[in-house]
């Protein structure tokens, strides 16, 4: 449905964003440079709840990772700069947007960087155990 490029430089942490209601799925790859991406499932009842899978993505690998609705996902950029692409399954809907805090430890996500440059809205996310659950997507089996 919608098709997005961002342009970040080295050090630029964006996430761990999702929207609720109005989900989107994510089919992410990078163009120009190498980012390591990460997708958390946020689903209520999912049995594999604030678990999360982490790739690197690059120009030079060509691969491409799927998040689908129901996840938080973020990015941060490993090469000195990074064109990021994604083609969601849904528009983008401001009114439904969240971010997850990127370094929860509770999602014992291990970034490969230690003090990233964050947006004002990604430096002022929730953790995960302090959404209220309403505000999270519900998994169906």
């Amino acid at each position: 449905m919608q098709s997005n490029v961002s342009r970040s430089q080295q050090g630029v942490l964006r996430g761990l964003h999702f929207q609720n209601p109005n989900a989107q799925g994510k089919l992410v790859y990078v163009l120009e440079g190498e980012v390591f991406d990460v997708a958390v499932d946020i689903r209520r009842g999912s049995p594999t709840f604030g678990q999360h899978e982490a790739v690197v993505l690059s120009a030079e690998n060509h691969k491409q990772f799927y998040v689908p609705e129901g996840f938080a996902h973020g990015f941060c950029v490993l090469s000195e700069t990074a064109t990021f692409c994604y083609m969601c399954t849904n528009y983008y809907d401001a009114s439904a947007e969240a971010s997850l805090l990127w370094n929860d430890e509770d999602l014992a996500i291990d970034w490969p960087i230690s003090s990233p440059v964050l947006s004002e809205k990604d430096a002022k996310a929730l953790k995960l155990k302090d959404f209220d659950v309403a505000n999270l997507p519900v998994f169906e089996s």
